[in-house]
């Protein structure tokens, strides 16, 4: 790590206590409804690009230790925001990013909820102790539909479309070695590049197939490659892992599993892989169930699951800032990985 981590007593009320609303659960063990076809999905209940910027510009005149910056700009000319809580630069450093692939909107929508909160005293202890950079709606073109080519047969209803690619087509998610997008262009030179980041938790949507134990996953994580990243590099990003199962997995509706997908070769466009290469940050892929929209039905969870996927966004974003804070994330246990069940396939 690059810094050392700073030890406090945490006093605030953990997100289980109430740092998040209930919500409905939809079945247990990420059982939500299957889309099918005939399940409602609709993107006009989910955050578009200029509510969001109105939210985080709200939160940046409310919360004191809150910085909003624009990074870049899209391939369709949207500002790309960087939340940032940098009390002090000896603290260590993490990053969220969400979204990355458009149709993955929930991730967002708990990193909304995530800011909302740190701007209460129910994260005390958190921003004293560690920086976080936040970068929500990561492929705004793709999130708005906003982009060169057609979307045909595609699953929601709403005033838009979410697709995974970004406006040129490219998955943003495959660019992290040519950087040939502004989107990816922005986030390397504006921030890997600007601040000492120690690590960084990647959050997506996966297919709805995915099951472990018979039962299908609420999610699945997934560290850096063992092969191309540095052994205490390797360490964190299992560290990172750890505290994420450790917070989710008890829950009633939580079931993670290993991620596996066409993302498990090592390819260093792929950022849970390049950038822990690349910037020797410890970074972790968290890949929760169901997208909001796609043209392939099985891609798809019904919208009466977005509680408890966003609740789940929510906890493992504070999991992590937490552990961190508190320097817990030191003696999380990792061997749990050498046990835990990769997901497999469920056809529909």
């Amino acid at each position: 790590m690059k810094k050392q981590l700073a030890t406090i007593a945490l006093s605030g009320t953990l997100l289980a206590g109430g740092m998040v609303a209930e919500v409905p659960i939809v079945q247990a063990a990420g059982n939500g409804p299957d889309y099918q076809g005939h399940e409602t999905i609709n993107t006009s209940i989910l955050h578009t690009y200029s509510e969001m910027v109105d939210f985080l510009e709200t939160q940046d005149k409310k919360q004191a230790n809150m910085e909003l910056e624009v990074i870049g700009q899209t391939v369709k000319g949207r500002d790309m925001h960087l939340v940032k809580y940098m009390q002090n630069s000896d603290n260590p450093t993490i990053l969220y990013i969400t979204q990355q692939h458009g149709d993955e909107a929930l991730t967002t929508e708990g990193s909304l909820e995530f800011i909302k909160q740190l701007g209460t005293g129910k994260t005390k202890g958190i921003l004293e102790n560690v920086n976080l950079l936040i970068i929500p709606m990561y492929n705004a073109d793709g999130a708005m539909g906003d982009v060169n080519y057609e979307l045909e047969d595609y699953a929601a209803k709403g005033d838009r479309h979410l697709t995974r690619l970004n406006a040129n087509g490219v998955d943003l998610n495959r660019d992290h070695d040519a950087k040939t997008q502004p989107e990816t262009q922005a986030l390397h030179e504006n921030v890997l590049q600007q601040y000492e980041i120690d690590y960084m938790m990647d959050l997506h949507h996966q297919g709805a197939q995915w099951i472990k134990d018979d039962k299908y996953v609420s999610g699945a994580i997934f560290p850096s490659h063992p092969d191309h990243t540095a052994p205490e590099v390797l360490e964190g990003s299992k560290q990172l892992g750890a505290a994420v199962y450790d917070a989710i997995e008890p829950k009633g509706w939580g079931h993670l599993a290993n991620y596996a997908g066409k993302g498990s070769a090592f390819d260093n466009g792929i950022s849970v892989y390049g950038l822990a290469h690349d910037y020797d940050i410890s970074t972790l892929l968290f890949e929760m169930r169901g997208t909001q929209d796609n043209a392939n039905d099985f891609e798809v969870l019904g919208q009466k699951s977005n509680g408890y996927l966003t609740k789940q966004a929510v906890i493992a974003m504070d999991s992590v800032a937490r552990a961190i804070a508190d320097g817990s994330i030191q003696e999380k246990d990792v061997s749990f990985w050498d046990d835990l069940p990769v997901q497999e396939e469920r056809p529909y």
